[in-house]
């Protein structure tokens, strides 16, 4: 049975000063983890506010094994990219 797992991001964005900034560190971060690793990702919360954001990537393997490794990876990714701006990083299993 695949393995369907979702890494979701909270971002703190303190150095936006507009929704554009906001969505140039959004974009990049998606751009990443899209080009990176195959995730398919979306920004799934708080898309108004200014300084905060939610974004989660969700990718399908074979094994829950693979799937962690790649999630893993893709965090480590996103956590080098944004700094302090990534405040929390969970992953959940959809089986």
């Amino acid at each position: 049975m695949a393995a369907i797992g979702v890494l979701t991001l909270e971002l703190e964005l303190a150095e936006a000063r507009s929704l554009k900034d906001k969505r140039h560190w959004v974009r990049g971060l998606k751009d990443r983890l899209r080009n990176g690793f195959n995730l398919a990702v979306a920004e799934i919360d708080d898309q108004n506010l200014l300084n905060r954001s939610v974004v989660a990537a969700v990718t399908i393997s074979a094994s829950r094994e693979n799937a962690a490794k790649v999630l893993a990876e893709a965090e480590e990714t996103a956590a080098a990219f944004l700094g302090p701006a990534l405040i929390a990083a969970t992953v959940d299993w959809l089986e």
